[in-house]
């Protein structure tokens, strides 16, 4: 049987990308959205066979398991990756706690439930397989007034280690990836909604803040995801792999 995959946030940016890269395997990709109108792109597309959109919530152990029984169904399921995301800010002195606790869970959970769900159908049907976690610079990064998105990926890449310690020995691996700053379309409509001479400073800070100067393309993010979901990458596991044009090794020079 061919192979299959599971995709969360699947719908647009690096989920997306990552959706139309994996069609190349000749599998069958299951892509997670939360809005309907996201998983419009497929109709007409030319692998249209081997994709399926599944619209509810990735936290949603329900749709976790309907987005499984669907990949199943189409194949051998080879891969799962976590990248829906929920970008909320808020700070510990002006937001309740009860309210930043609900920003870390929007964050962690869908990754939670992805994993606990992959392993259990990989388990149960005696395969190996791979499972991708997609974290961000901001793990170890921190920036002002992100502490829920910070602390939900710094506990996704904690998940990551201990989820491949355990069962790697059962044949499946996990890893995650941390991009930096992504032209997706919720950049396209930050910068869209800013002066243009506003957008212009945006974009030199973004080019000065990553070594290779721009901000990286959602394809490059999905073909490093394609890899470690790859049987190229069978001796990887636990590893998180800064896929963020040098952003996590740049520092600023006082002296410049």
């Amino acid at each position: 049987m061919s192979r299959s995959y599971v995709v969360t946030g699947g719908g647009r940016g690096i989920g997306k990308a990552l959706v139309e890269h994996l069609l190349g395997d000749a599998g069958t990709v299951v892509a997670i959205e939360r809005d309907p109108a996201e998983l419009a792109w497929m109709d007409g597309h030319p692998a249209r066979a081997r994709l399926i959109g599944v619209a509810g919530d990735a936290a949603d152990e329900t749709v976790a398991d309907q987005a499984c029984d669907l990949a199943q169904a189409a194949g051998v399921l080879a891969g799962w990756v976590n990248n829906a995301a929920v970008f909320r800010d808020a700070s510990v002195h002006s937001a309740t706690t009860e309210h930043v606790l609900d920003l870390i869970a929007a964050n962690l959970n869908a990754a939670v439930v992805g994993c606990a769900t992959a392993i259990r159908r990989f388990l149960a049907a005696g395969t190996p397989g791979a499972i991708v976690n997609v974290s961000s610079h901001q793990a170890r990064q921190a920036v002002p007034g992100c502490l829920p998105y910070v602390t939900a990926k710094a506990a996704i890449e904690g998940m990551t280690r201990a989820l491949a310690v355990e069962y790697g020995r059962r044949g499946i691996r996990v890893n995650a990836v941390a991009p930096g700053s992504v032209d997706t379309e919720r950049y396209a409509r930050f910068l869209g909604a800013q002066a243009p001479a506003d957008a212009a400073r945006v974009e030199r800070e973004m080019a000065l803040s990553h070594p290779l100067g721009r901000v990286a393309r959602p394809q490059e993010v999905a073909a490093a995801i394609a890899y470690l979901l790859s049987e190229d990458a069978g001796f990887i596991t636990g590893a998180t792999v800064p896929v963020d044009g040098g952003r996590s090794v740049l520092a600023h020079d006082p002296e410049s």
